[in-house]
């Protein structure tokens, strides 16, 4: 019996290329200029030791699983599978921009560090933090299916649609409004083509087509500048070009290894990040089983921790990630031949160093519309793939991520707050992740009606307080043992209160929920509610 050749390449991969490619250049791009924007970071010590690794992680997952959809397509004998997307996790670069490697070189230039020295601290912390994200990732593998059993699909969502809005949609939008002529122009191109999925003619890619947009607004803008000396056109940071890049090699001499110590404090954040692709990992494989090409949950997720893995070996910052598009890239006409591409140029783009050209003359503020839309999509997604009774607990969820961006803009513009609110609304943000994961859940499980599950979850949080996990009032969110807190009594924060007694009220106060859940499990007549359509039933 013959078999069907797999046709691996179509016309549909260039479409499929330049969405995927992009995705991935914004996220590169997007980690360069916000830590040299918001935190001062140096962008050659950026693009010359933390871009190459980066992309590597790029370059190995989609090579990977290239591969992989051939072995689908001889397996089961067909020539129209579609490869499954990978690129860098987009929730991932804000909070380790945001939460780990800005907040890590601000210490160390805190603690008297120079520049570069802070810098490579800075680089050898976010090695660490990807290396054990991997090894994370490797070890919730082959559990996976347990880990999305257990937690409702509200938190998980819910978290992830929190930070969606509120960094991934909302930063970006701030960049737009500095430029607004070159940004909304973008903006309304994305959301045409990719939100309302309005077909440009020939097929052209929306996301593409953005980008050109935007950079011929821009570059018309600089030469109005040029000829009648005004200043339109915004500020392009400029990174001397760095060709075939060796500093990123020194990796190899593992010296990061010292910085494992120093990374335990970020651990709340790199913990729910990897957990998040995991699962996420498992909606994309469902996802692309429903478009027709059934991969292994497993191969999927472990080829990704290994492509995650390989990338901190080699100094990447960022972690990887399977995308949620595969059936976007299928309905294109996709198959292999579009993961292929991307992983060479966005792994030559590190590797051999033409990212510094896409750096100097690419207008930021003409890629980052790409970042709104996949904020929205992502958000979109929390509401769409939870129960209808769960979406306040998806909101819920939101509160924590409010509280963080707060508190990394300006803590004292709260409405009525005031200087004294900053250290009560930093506590909110302290591990915001998994706070949200553990509110929308406790939610999530008494709108059920299962009020024992809920109250694990409120014990749960009691211990995580004592241990700096959640709440922490330590500058920088940073971890502590429980006894650490009877050395915490100097007055601090709101009218002398201290971190001590700060710590022992929200343990206490998530203790008292999860008893008064307890309670409330004991009233008999109880029963769980199972479906949309029961608890609507119920009246209010």
């Amino acid at each position: 019996m013959s078999t069907k050749r797999y046709t691996w390449a179509s016309r549909g991969d260039v479409n499929a290329f330049f969405g995927l490619m992009l995705d991935n250049m914004a996220g590169l791009l997007l980690t360069v200029t916000l830590l040299s924007g918001v935190f001062k970071f140096p962008v050659d010590f950026a693009v010359k030791y933390m871009i190459p690794g980066t992309a590597i992680g790029v370059l190995v997952g989609d090579l990977l699983y290239f591969f992989l959809a051939f072995r689908l397509a001889k397996k089961e004998e067909r020539s129209d599978v579609t490869a499954m997307p990978l690129g860098l996790d987009t929730p991932s670069t804000l909070g380790m921009v945001f939460f780990v490697l800005g907040p890590s070189y601000a210490a160390g230039l805190q603690s008297g560090l120079t520049v570069d020295e802070a810098a490579m601290r800075t680089w050898h912390i976010g090695i660490c933090s990807i290396f054990v994200s991997g090894i994370l990732k490797s070890c919730l593998a082959a559990g996976s299916d347990f880990i999305r059993r257990t937690i409702p699909r509200a938190g998980l969502l819910g978290s992830l649609g929190a930070i969606a809005l509120m960094l991934i949609a909302f930063l970006p939008m701030t960049e737009l409004a500095v430029s607004p002529i070159i940004g909304f122009a973008s903006l309304i191109i994305i959301l045409s083509t990719l939100v309302a999925r309005f077909e440009l003619p020939f097929k052209f890619p929306g996301a593409l087509a953005a980008v050109l947009v935007g950079s011929a607004i821009c570059y018309w803008m600089v030469g109005i500048d040029r000829m009648f000396e005004t200043n339109l056109a915004p500020h392009f940071e400029m990174v001397e070009s760095a060709w075939f890049p060796q500093a990123w090699l020194t990796v190899f001499e593992f010296k990061w290894f010292g910085a494992f110590s120093d990374t335990l404090q970020y651990l709340p954040f790199i913990i729910p990040f990897a957990i998040a692709t995991v699962i996420g990992g498992i909606d994309c494989t469902e996802s692309a089983a429903a478009a027709g090409d059934s991969y292994s949950t497993n191969t999927i997720i472990g080829v990704e921790a290994f492509a995650t893995t390989m990338a901190a070996l080699c100094g990447g910052v960022i972690q990887t990630t399977p995308y949620i598009g595969h059936p976007a890239y299928k309905a294109m006409g996709g198959r292999a031949a579009y993961t292929l591409a991307t992983a060479l140029f966005v792994g030559g783009a590190g590797l051999i160093g033409y990212f510094c050209l896409v750096f100097n003359y690419v207008p930021k503020v003409a890629v980052l519309p790409i970042l709104v839309f996949i904020g929205l999509e992502i958000t979109s997604q929390s509401f769409l793939a939870t129960p209808r009774r769960h979406y306040a607990a998806v909101a819920i969820a939101c509160i924590p991520a409010i509280a963080k961006l707060v508190s990394i803009t300006d803590a004292t513009a709260v409405p009525g707050g005031g200087v004294a609110m900053v250290p009560i609304i930093r506590m909110l943000a302290g591990g915001f992740i998994v706070t949200s994961i553990i509110w929308a859940a406790v939610l999530a499980n008494v709108v059920d009606r299962r009020f024992a599950r809920a109250s694990l979850y409120c014990f749960a949080g009691a211990v995580f307080v004592l241990f700096g996990f959640i709440h922490s009032p330590v500058e920088g969110d940073r971890m502590f043992w429980p006894w650490q807190i009877w050395e915490m009594a100097n007055p601090q924060g709101v009218e002398g209160l201290s971190p001590r007694r700060a710590i022992i009220e929200f343990a206490v106060a998530y203790a008292v929920m999860g008893l008064i859940l307890l309670g409330l499990s004991q009233i008999s007549g109880t029963k769980p509610i199972e479906s949309d359509e029961e608890f609507e039933q119920l009246g209010h």
